[in-house]
């Protein structure tokens, strides 16, 4: 081990002996002035009571009525791993996205209730934006593939939204199954998740162990489908930038870590400071929503959760 790695090694264990590896649970969402503070502290915060039409009528039928012969984006890979490093044809290990394909709702939760452990595995995490974006707040918004459930889904959470003084940057829509996973990855938000369905279990680490998970640069693939009805393959991608990317899974964690282990069941939300790393799995039909606030730029907060990253290896 290096002398820079020795060194960040002591500063995890020490961020741990302050901090411990709980988390703060709050029985009523927190006010503005509280949100503050929380976001200042930056630790993961499970939060109850926080009210919202989706959890209160989203069944299959509503949402198949509600959306009716409209096609939606719809994530597919075999194995329920998209943005995550993938062995291609070739050996080689890439950063592959799923394919998208187009489909009604009713045909999407269709599949998702087939539970075939051999057929493709369908999710929809269109992200960026799939429900309300950035330009809904400056009022150039060109709609979304959700239009008709936006009068269920506020568009900002109101104590977070004052606390920051932003509008949220993304709000999106996440529908999928037990077989579906996200790869451990870190997003530069301040993230406000919410299960309207089922249950999200998140596996957390705080940026300060974010140096040991081996991050590196991956060429870009797509899993991409020859035919409509052919299996689906790893295409490299032209001409695309390559992805940084942890090359360490959750089952590969060193000794010194200290994961934290969060289950968000229907009704609870997790407020995810910017720059935590997290691994999330769920049960089927899991419905679920976030939030995503911009961090602060300004200060040392962004130069710091980059500096813990370390280098990306080639």
């Amino acid at each position: 081990m290096g002398e820079r790695a020795c060194i960040l090694e002591q500063l995890s264990s020490e961020y741990h002996d302050f901090n411990g590896s709980g988390y703060l649970v709050l029985n009523e969402p927190p006010t503005p002035i509280q949100f503050s503070r929380l976001v200042h502290i930056s630790r993961p915060v499970l939060i109850m009571g926080v009210d919202m039409i989706a959890s209160r009528s989203w069944t299959d039928e509503y949402l198949s009525e509600a959306l009716g012969n409209n096609t939606i984006s719809v994530a597919v890979t075999p194995d329920g791993r998209a943005d995550a490093v993938t062995l291609g044809p070739d050996g080689q290990s890439y950063f592959v996205e799923p394919a998208v394909e187009q489909m009604s709702m009713s045909d999407f939760l269709s599949k998702l209730a087939k539970d075939d452990q051999h057929s493709d595995v369908y999710y929809l995490q269109s992200q960026n934006g799939n429900v309300y974006s950035s330009a809904f707040f400056d009022g150039t918004d060109n709609k979304s593939e959700f239009d008709a459930l936006r009068e269920d889904i506020p568009s900002e959470i109101d104590w977070c939204s004052e606390a920051l003084g932003r509008n949220p940057d993304a709000v999106n829509l996440w529908i999928g199954s037990r077989r579906s996973s996200t790869s451990l990855h870190s997003d530069p938000y301040e993230n406000i998740y919410h299960v309207v369905r089922g249950a999200k279990h998140f596996i957390l680490l705080p940026p300060t162990e974010g140096w040991c998970l081996q991050e590196r640069l991956y060429p870009h693939a797509r899993w991409t489908r020859s035919h409509p009805n052919e299996p689906l393959n790893v295409v490299p991608s032209q001409n695309t930038p390559p992805v940084r990317w942890a090359s360490v899974s959750p089952q590969q964690l060193p000794e010194f870590t200290h994961p934290i282990h969060i289950t968000v069941n229907a009704g609870e939300t997790l407020y995810l400071p910017p720059g935590w790393w997290h691994y999330v799995l769920q049960d089927d039909a899991t419905i679920a929503l976030n939030y995503w606030y911009d961090m602060e730029m300004q200060g040392l907060g962004f130069t710091i959760l980059n500096f813990l990253r370390g280098e990306a290896e080639s």
